[in-house]
């Protein structure tokens, strides 16, 4: 319930990512959801849970899967841009899940719980990762999968048991959620009231600004705003970088090799026909010819299903295959039938079937040409990840020998060098071209600016099984600049801030007139360019509202009361005309979605005060200097303390 009351109340953007993940519901990082950022494990342990050890590796993937979601949630384009505290307090709160993860999977090895075979394989089996394009399972994408990751298929087949009887354990104290209706009532009336505001908007951008500032201003804009005329410290490096990916481009893999992958993969190339059907089955053939008429006379699907009958099944299958239809013989006419035409009755198991073709998707063959250098790269990083440890050797031997300079060639290690500053970025405000994903790009650039100039470069384990050597050649500070390095930029600074000043007067001046007779529409002389909104809610915002002032609006008690609010390089005057409150009764979908995430909320919670209760049975013992090691590493934080 903390979640979904967070997420109805808290106002902060960057609020509600924090709350978000503060009562994240752990049970739901199943083996699914963090196959694909799982690595080779090391020996170190980040915390121990009575006999489960919570692996630095795990932990560090965790983290790093973690961290672009946030980021786009955050409207970020890149992690490293997430802000230092906020990075902290996510790396707290996945090693907080792992602990109760562990927690749990002891509770329920204590209560004995067995998961069938049976139910382990139904399970592996239903995981995307291990789906080809035909959504059906398909075993030799999961060897793949397991090869890439490092995971042996006991070890994937232990942890989705472990999941399992989690779930087990768990869902008894789910299931006992009951959600009060004036609970229900309440967010559903907050969440469904639709409100309509009058706006007008005063760009900073439409003041025109025909002063000219003296020297004097200029030089006491620059001393007042030392912050806006800063350069950052940037540093040249020389990077080598070495992974499965680097290694791969100088593998060459046969004709006859990526052939056979290509056979081997004929499901996920070799897409069969789909088509999207509506389906009645009845009891009796007179039925079924009444509602073939009727169907082809009015062409509805809403009256079918609704005269069909209690006795009858009505359903839509879309993008069913051939071999998905139980009955040969229905399969066989539901794809030979044309498309936008009732057709039937046809006699079946179930009874007498009447149907119509809505869409049909035709078979497609990718030709081998088209993934040609998809499964190049495929199988190039396979046979790669065999080679990695015994590269990450010989490059370690070469860098303790003789630097980064004494790396050969033929080990498969990529080199770059060039400025950075702090944030990745170069002079040019471009990102520095550096070899992998963002994870390990966030944990090269930290440590470029964590190692000293001229320190001897040591080869460093990162994010997504990347190896990594620096050698920090020169280091320019960062410092303020001087008026006179300003230049332009403090006169351009000086013009942006005459025009938001003049900005605000303007609406302020627009603002007291609608707060003193009752809203925009009432100020005379008319305010020109005053827009009259659509009905948004808190669920269905409106994109032409700014969200500032839609996060004041629904503050306000009564139709008629204005606000002012900076929204981007504007001033927003706005006026709540109207208040209409939801009736339950007509818009029951809605409240069945609200109860249902109360109640998904309450259950999530209540999994959380559970998990972190078995806290007192098994206490976690934490290994401080590996999570602090993982976090530095991950968020470029160096005082970062574990929490535990």
């Amino acid at each position: 319930m903390l979640s979904f009351l967070c997420r109805v109340f808290i106002d902060s953007w960057v609020g509600r990512i924090i709350a978000g993940l503060f009562f994240l519901a752990f049970i739901g990082w199943g083996v699914g959801d963090v196959l694909m950022g799982i690595g080779t494990e090391r020996a170190d342990v980040a915390a121990r849970v009575g006999g489960r050890p919570i692996l630095v590796q795990a932990y560090q993937n965790a983290l790093q899967s973690e961290m672009p979601q946030v980021a786009q949630s955050m409207h970020l384009s890149d992690p490293s841009q997430i802000p230092p505290g906020t990075r902290e307090e996510i790396a707290r709160q996945v090693l907080q899940r792992l602990v109760l993860q562990a927690e749990i999977a002891e509770a329920a090895d204590r209560h004995d719980l067995i998961v069938p075979d049976s139910v382990v394989r139904d399970e592996i089996f239903s995981i995307p990762a291990f789906k080809g394009r035909d959504g059906h399972f398909d075993r030799a994408l999961l060897n793949a999968r397991l090869r890439s990751t490092g995971m042996s298929e006991g070890r994937l087949v232990d942890l989705v048991r472990q999941e399992q009887a989690s779930r087990v354990l768990l869902q008894p104290i789910r299931d006992g959620v009951g959600v009060p209706d004036v609970m229900v009532r309440r967010l559903f009336d907050f969440e469904a009231q639709t409100r309509t505001i009058d706006l007008v908007r005063v760009p900073f951008a439409s003041q025109q600004v025909t002063a000219i500032p003296t020297d004097a201003q200029l030089a006491r804009y620059h001393a007042n705003h030392p912050w806006e005329f800063h350069a950052p410290e940037y540093r040249h490096a020389r990077i080598v970088i070495l992974s499965a990916d680097t290694i791969g481009h100088q593998i060459d893999i046969s004709d006859a090799d990526l052939h056979k992958a290509y056979e081997a993969q004929a499901q996920t190339f070799n897409a069969p026909e789909r088509r999207n059907v509506q389906i009645v089955t009845v009891p009796t053939q007179e039925r079924a010819a009444a509602l073939r008429a009727q169907w082809a006379d009015a062409g509805s699907w809403a009256l079918v299903q609704k005269n069909a009958g209690k006795d009858a099944a009505a359903v839509e299958l879309p993008g069913v295959r051939q071999s998905d239809v139980p009955s040969t013989d229905l399969a066989k006419q539901i794809f030979s039938a044309p498309a936008d035409a009732t057709q039937g009755p046809v006699k079946s198991e179930g009874g007498w079937v009447v149907f119509r073709v809505t869409g049909v998707t035709p078979a497609h063959v990718t030709p081998f040409d088209e993934v040609k250098q998809a499964l190049h790269d495929q199988i190039a990083h396979g046979r790669a990840q065999a080679l990695l440890g015994d590269r990450v050797q010989k490059v370690q031997d070469a860098i303790a020998g003789g630097g980064l300079d004494a790396i050969p060639a033929d080990l498969g290690a990529a080199a770059v060098s060039g400025e950075l500053d702090q944030n990745g970025m170069t002079h040019e405000g471009a990102p520095a071209p550096i070899p992998g994903g963002d994870a390990a790009r966030q944990a090269i650039v930290a440590r470029i600016f964590s190692q000293a100039k001229g320190a001897s470069p040591e080869l460093m384990q990162g994010p997504d099984g990347v190896w990594y050597a620096v050698s920090v050649d020169s280091v320019t500070p960062g410092h303020d600049l001087s008026l006179t390095e300003a230049g332009p930029r403090v006169a351009a600074a000086w013009q942006a801030e005459a025009r938001r000043h003049m900005a605000d007067q303007q609406a302020t001046t627009f603002y007291t007139q609608a707060a003193g007779q009752g809203g925009l529409a009432h100020v005379s002389p008319v305010i020109a360019g005053v827009e009259h909104s659509q009905p948004i809610s808190p669920m269905q915002p409106s994109p032409e509202i700014p969200r500032e002032v839609a996060a004041l609006i629904f503050r306000l008690d009564h139709p008629g009361q204005s606000v002012m609010t900076q929204a981007g390089d504007s001033y927003v005057i706005a006026t709540l005309t109207a208040i209409n409150h939801p009736d339950p009764a007509t818009q029951k979908p809605l409240y069945d979605r609200v109860r249902a995430g109360l109640a998904q909320s309450m259950g999530d919670d209540i999994e959380m005060t559970y998990g972190t209760a078995l806290e007192g049975i098994v206490k976690p013992k934490p290994n401080n200097s590996a999570i602090r090691a993982v976090m530095t590493e991950v968020t470029g934080s160096q005082n970062t303390g574990t929490g535990q």
